[in-house]
């Protein structure tokens, strides 16, 4: 599903350059489950934006589902992303001015969901995720793990190929981390390929490898 040849990333500081990753091989297999471990300022989340398409300055090669993404163009990136990958965010990244009902509905309309199918699957979303009685507010009326909660829901609604999770625990309390981590298994189990930046042990024993990360490198 991924491959990466010689990915770098850099910044231009004083006049010289600051490498961020250095020399990244990586290949994921569809169907894999994936944890990017290391310590902060490693790279973890430079590479989860890369791989994610947000990011496309980089160096090196970055093939996902046999596209060559360091040829595309924006526009093209941008679709390929839309149509397949599913994120969650550390800081949630929900838009302040629709509810939770639309937050849900967003990655759908992307997809050229009907209007009527969208409608049940947000609502067996709302259902899966405790959150019904959630729906008509906004993100400024829910707390912290409530908003976690939604952004998990809206990474999973259009049931994307991959997900791309960068602490996707963290604000949560245990039990709703375990719910989360559970249903990324059941996921995963389903088929969908999942790659999470995490900073637990105990959350990166729910894949199937671990991705170690210092300074840039891949360490073994």
């Amino acid at each position: 599903m991924i491959r990466l040849h010689d990915l770098e990333k850099t910044y231009d500081q004083g006049g010289g350059k600051v490498y961020v990753l250095r020399r990244i091989e990586l290949e994921v297999k569809p169907g894999e489950f994936v944890s990017i471990m290391g310590p902060s300022g490693a790279g973890k989340s430079t590479l989860l934006h890369i791989l994610g398409m947000h990011d496309g300055a980089f160096s090196g090669e970055f093939f996902f589902l046999d596209q060559p993404v360091h040829r595309l163009g924006k526009k093209e990136r941008l679709e390929l992303q839309k149509r397949n990958i599913g994120f969650v965010f550390q800081s949630y990244h929900l838009l302040d001015d629709l509810t939770v009902y639309e937050n849900l509905e967003v990655p759908l309309s992307y997809r050229d969901v009907k209007r009527s199918e969208r409608q049940a699957i947000v609502a067996d979303v709302l259902d899966r995720f405790h959150i019904v009685g959630k729906k008509d507010l906004y993100p400024s009326q829910l707390s912290g793990g409530q908003q976690q909660l939604v952004g998990v829901a809206r990474a999973v609604v259009a049931s994307p190929r991959l997900i791309l999770a960068d602490e996707p625990t963290g604000n949560l309390h245990s039990d709703q981390g375990r719910e989360i981590m559970e249903l990324f298994k059941k996921l995963n189990a389903d088929g969908t390929t999942i790659i999470q930046v995490t900073h637990s042990e105990v959350n990166a024993g729910y894949g199937d490898r671990v991705i170690q990360l210092r300074d840039g490198w891949i360490v073994p």
